[in-house]
């Protein structure tokens, strides 16, 4: 009993940690990324911690800003909001930079929202954002091929 104690003290320790250094982490580099006429400031999440880091514990994201996953090779992916604050909408994206789907989520939900197709990308923005723009499944967005490679 005593061993079970310890092993979850040590488990919500771990926890907590990585929570402060997520909430403390240095901000990503951004790139400018383009939809029909609409100018995005992205943060990149290139390598495996970036991508599971994403926008969690974070309270707010600027305006015509987001985050652009970006993944090793393009195949079925999906994102959760686990530990995530804020609602955001996110757009699955093949190694063309079509837009496969879009799929609207709710904060802290551990519901998975998964890409139409092999996704090379994904770009969360505020919730909203891509309906508001009339942006839709079929899009191009622009400035993709600019980037490093994932890792």
């Amino acid at each position: 009993m005593r061993t079970v104690k310890s092993r979850l003290h040590f488990a919500g320790i771990a926890i907590m940690f990585l929570a402060i250094l997520s909430a403390h982490a240095d901000p990503l580099i951004t790139y400018p990324l383009r939809i029909k006429k609409h100018e995005i400031r992205a943060e990149i999440a290139s390598t495996e911690q970036e991508r599971l880091r994403g926008l969690m514990f974070r309270d707010k994201l600027a305006e015509n800003s987001g985050m652009l996953f970006m993944y090793p090779r393009a195949e079925a992916s999906a994102m959760w909001m686990k530990n995530t604050r804020i609602a955001l909408s996110v757009a699955f994206i093949d190694a063309k930079g079509r837009i496969l789907n879009i799929a609207e989520m709710e904060p802290h939900s551990e519901k998975a929202h998964a890409s139409s197709g092999a996704a090379a990308y994904a770009l969360e923005m505020n919730r909203g954002w891509f309906r508001k723009q009339g942006i839709k499944a079929g899009d191009l967005v622009e400035g993709l091929r600019g980037l490093p490679p994932a890792q």
